[in-house]
């Protein structure tokens, strides 16, 4: 047989080349031990000495480990890995095995192959060397398994993906598959998490394919994919996509809870509150899941952040009547819901859990509340939850303010509600603005305290506030109710200097006081600098034929068919019967 070394061969039987083990006594450096016996000589790494001649290996090819090269010629050569030597006394006997020998890559056929003769027929065991035991496969190295334990690879699979080493963990998974073995859902759905979180979206759809063919996708496989989807494609293409897992009867039994709580998130970023509502009602449809406390806290959050308070008051109920104990987060969200929908019992109640929960609410749940009992006319009870504001140690703001003001005037405490707005000018005028200026002239309105609200209206303008039509119209409403047409005229007049635009509610109660103060001329000028609007002439043509100016209100009334208004049926009652009377 040829022994090869460096790319220089000798005729069979001149010499083999072997090298002592690292670490073994004697071990110097690279040395050259003769077969025969003869001495060992040092040569240079450039030269080989064979026989007394020097050969030269400067140019020889690229080598490779004789190791790397198939096992039919190491059966051939009757050769042995080092591991297969078997130890005597005094140590290995080196002259058994190959060593560390190496051949040229190219050419292949220049290793002369002798036959094997009958007395050395027997082959020797196979040796899984590295190049033996992986290959390339699509991409990936098979490896040889001596475990064969599913459960025991499975656990090695989802380590290395819980770790992100995805190249390790796939060659793991296709060893396996190649081996006859199957992973268990739980490796599988690692290495999908690893796809996911190392965006690799082609391996993930791959990996879901697979399991879904094998029946081993879980409730947690369709999460990873849903939200992988969501992520990269939009919640369009994750919702087609349950939908068809959905459609699939194998794949709907291993839906969970979790994953329609994934599809009602990613729809709530995207604050589609219909498909929010939709994905709900499915759930409810689903006899075999029950929403959880997530569930109802992504349904009430998307429902408040999309203004459906109807609908976030409807998940809150559902949610009690399974017996769940809300957070705080949705019991403030409630609160502000029941405020928006009138619901101040509930809003109530829900408050009183929070307290009995032993939950601090903060000043904005404060003022939700006190809003809510506001607006119902529970002026008694809001006051009670400003006392226990106070008590908590919080201080009031212009929203508290605002909803106590509001309190008193709905409820016709319109006295009080001036006392209190005289008493945060006092005591915090740093609060006061435009909309606490707003509810005192509405209480003086109510009153005909027109005095009181010309002082209110050169109090706003002193601070720079900015007066808009409303805050005019009740100060003009109040000269209305008190009978003062002459003071509504000049506010109005003001209004007009100021180049605050008056709306069809300044032209309605400026016209009616002129009319109950007889101001005909200024009737008439109004009626000139308006628009063209039924409610002003019929409003108008009503006035004059209650006062019995009736030739006045004919006028009015031709002027209103010439220029194409529609009186309504209590206009022309009303000219039908002064028609008559007058003939």
């Amino acid at each position: 047989m040829a022994a090869v070394w460096g790319g220089c061969s000798t005729s069979r039987g001149s010499f083999s080349l072997e090298l002592p083990r690292r670490g073994e006594k004697g071990y110097k450096g690279t040395g050259i031990l003769s077969r025969n016996g003869g001495e060992a000589h040092r040569v240079s790494g450039a030269m080989v000495m064979a026989r007394g001649m020097c050969v030269c290996r400067a140019a020889a090819p690229r080598c490779v480990p004789e190791s790397d090269v198939t096992r039919k010629d190491e059966a051939l050569s009757g050769t042995r890995d080092m591991d297969d030597e078997r130890p005597v006394a005094g140590g290995f006997v080196y002259h058994k095995s190959h060593g560390l020998r190496r051949r040229p890559v190219k050419p292949p056929a220049a290793v002369d192959k002798e036959p094997v003769r009958a007395a050395r027929s027997v082959r020797p065991a196979p040796v899984f060397s590295e190049s033996a035991d992986k290959f390339e496969r699509e991409g990936s190295r098979l490896h040889f398994l001596e475990e064969r334990d599913e459960e025991m690879l499975s656990t090695r699979l989802m380590r290395l993906g819980q770790s992100n080493k995805v190249r390790s963990a796939m060659e793991l998974f296709d060893s396996m598959r190649a081996s006859g073995l199957q992973p268990t859902a739980h490796a599988c759905n690692s290495l999908l998490a690893s796809f996911v979180r190392r965006g690799y979206p082609a391996d993930a759809v791959k990996m879901f394919e697979f399991m879904r063919e094998k029946r081993l996708a879980t409730g947690h496989t369709f999460t990873l994919m849903l939200k992988a989807v969501a992520r990269t494609e939009g919640y369009i293409s994750a919702l087609q996509m349950f939908s068809e897992i959905e459609e699939s009867k194998e794949s709907r039994e291993a839906l969970d809870v979790i994953v329609y709580n994934t599809m009602i998130s990613a729809c709530g970023r995207a604050k589609d509150w219909r498909q929010v509502e939709k994905l709900w009602r499915r759930l409810a449809e689903n006899n075999s899941l029950t929403g959880t406390l997530m569930t109802y806290d992504l349904l009430v959050s998307t429902f408040v952040q999309c203004g459906q308070s109807e609908l976030a008051v409807a998940a809150y109920e559902e949610m009690l009547r399974n017996g769940l104990d809300p957070s705080e987060d949705i019991m403030k969200a409630v609160v502000a819901s029941c405020t928006r929908e009138g619901r101040w019992e509930l809003a109530l109640a829900t408050f009183r859990r929070m307290l009995s929960a032993g939950m601090k609410p903060n000043i904005i749940a404060f003022n939700s509340i006190i809003n809510s009992l506001g607006k119902a006319g529970e002026d008694e009870l809001a006051f009670r939850m400003y006392h226990l504001l106070t008590s908590s140690g919080l201080e009031p703001d212009q929203y508290t303010w605002s909803a106590l003001l509001s309190a008193l005037h709905r409820s016709g405490r319109c006295w009080d509600a001036l006392d209190l707005f005289h008493g945060i000018k006092s005591k915090h005028p740093s609060v006061l603005n435009s909309h606490l200026y707003h509810i005192a002239l509405m209480s003086c309105e109510r009153l005909g305290q027109w005095e009181h609200a010309l002082q209110l209206l050169w109090m706003m303008e002193k601070h720079g506030l900015q007066i808009s039509a409303v805050s005019y119209n009740h100060v003009i409403r109040a000269c209305e109710v008190a009978c003062e047409p002459k003071v509504a005229l000049k506010v109005y007049q003001r209004m007009t200097r100021e180049r605050c635009s008056p709306d069809t509610f300044t032209h309605l109660s400026v016209i009616r006081a002129c009319i109950w103060g007889s101001l005909w001329d200024e009737v008439e000028d109004i009626l000139e600098e308006v628009e063209s609007d039924s409610s002003i002439y019929n409003t108008v043509i009503h006035g004059l034929c209650l006062r019995g100016k009736t030739i006045l209100a004919r006028k009015v009334y031709k002027k209103m068919q010439s220029i194409g208004l529609t009186p309504d049926g209590k206009t022309r009652s009303f000219m039908l019967q002064h028609i008559t009377s007058a003939e």
